[in-house]
């Protein structure tokens, strides 16, 4: 991609995270191309459909935001306090991005895969905390899956900013411990993925 073209996408990028913010999730691409500085058809010659824009948003806020946590969780030396860290920030990202991911949800672009990258960074740190002891060790990758989805799915009963996603974080975290661990009933669950 050349210089300007890099420039035009990384400014309608970051347009479209302001105005949804501002605007809601039904923020229309026109005021988008306009905050970013770009006409309409330069927006779309970058990202031909408001599906791929919203990957591209919630790309841009896991490298700026997940990344560098995961980095300092996996640097940690008490792996559940890491893992506490990596979930506050998941879900305060999420709060901070609630409206783009309204908006994604609504555009049927929240898949399965659309979380693989940030899961298959967790992965080390949930193992990590199991080999010290401070995670329970018949939690496997897919309940971390389904479990964060729990978690977002609390910020849709809360009004947006809202802190109360915190106490669920906190109640979470205590089932995750092993010291008052009961027997996880049924095997671990399969990976289910959605059929297209």
């Amino acid at each position: 991609m050349r210089a300007d073209a890099a420039r035009n996408s990384a400014k309608i990028v970051q347009a479209a995270r302001e105005v949804y913010a501002e605007r809601g999730p039904d923020a229309p691409l026109e005021e988008i191309a306009g905050r970013a500085g770009v006409g309409i058809a330069t927006l779309f010659r970058r990202f031909p459909d408001k599906g791929v824009l919203l990957r591209a948003v919630l790309d841009q806020a896991f490298v700026e935001q997940m990344m560098p946590a995961l980095g300092l969780a996996l640097r940690d030396e008490d792996p559940r306090h890491g893992l506490a860290v990596v979930l506050e920030t998941a879900l305060a990202s999420a709060v901070r991005d609630y409206n783009v991911l309204t908006a994604a949800r609504n555009a049927g672009v929240l898949t399965a895969e659309i979380g693989d990258r940030f899961f298959d960074a967790l992965d080390p740190l949930v193992r990590q905390g199991q080999r010290a002891g401070v995670i329970r060790e018949d939690l496997v990758l897919e309940d971390v899956r389904r479990i964060m989805v729990m978690l977002v799915s609390v910020l849709w009963t809360m009004e947006p900013g809202e802190g109360g996603w915190q106490r669920y974080v906190t109640l979470l975290l205590d089932g995750l411990s092993p010291a008052a661990a009961s027997a996880l009933p049924n095997p671990a669950p399969a990976i289910v993925r959605p059929q297209n």
